[in-house]
């Protein structure tokens, strides 16, 4: 799977890299609510996909977290990562690389990287306000 071919797909599909547009564009359901241990999650329950944010994070972290959630929704629909990782000896981190690949190809466009060539990974993390690992990831999808 192709990850920045898919959001490009989506992004001219949906005109926006919004990806809670995009989730209502997708008839999934957004829930916010106050989570323990985890910043959002992914389900598919009962032929719905359900993205589940916690509420007490900032739109900006809400953003980022949906778009990932909307990565597992397109990358892993039938992976259960919660299950896989709580109760198997499996390892899910490259489904959460993928997933972070995913939002951040869709949150970050080309166009805005490419003003900004001059600028440090660091530098890029602070603008952004994401992490330096998410910059890296993102930086690999340029061009």
């Amino acid at each position: 799977m192709n990850i920045k071919r898919l959001v490009n797909s989506l992004v001219r599909k949906h005109k926006t890299r919004d990806p809670f547009e995009i989730i209502e564009n997708l008839n999934a359901i957004v829930v916010f609510h106050p989570l323990q241990g985890v910043r959002g999650f992914y389900q598919y329950f009962q032929r719905n996909n359900i993205i589940y944010i916690d509420e007490t994070l900032s739109e900006h972290e809400q953003r980022l977290v949906c778009a990932h959630e909307l990565g597992h929704m397109l990358l892993h629909k039938k992976s259960n990562a919660i299950f896989m990782d709580s109760r198997t000896q499996l390892n899910t981190t490259k489904y959460e690389i993928e997933a972070d690949r995913f939002a951040m190809d869709l949150i970050m466009s080309d166009e805005e990287i490419e003003e900004h060539l001059d600028l440090t990974t660091a530098q890029f993390s602070r603008l952004f306000g994401y992490s330096k690992k998410l910059i890296e990831l993102r930086m690999r999808d340029f061009n």
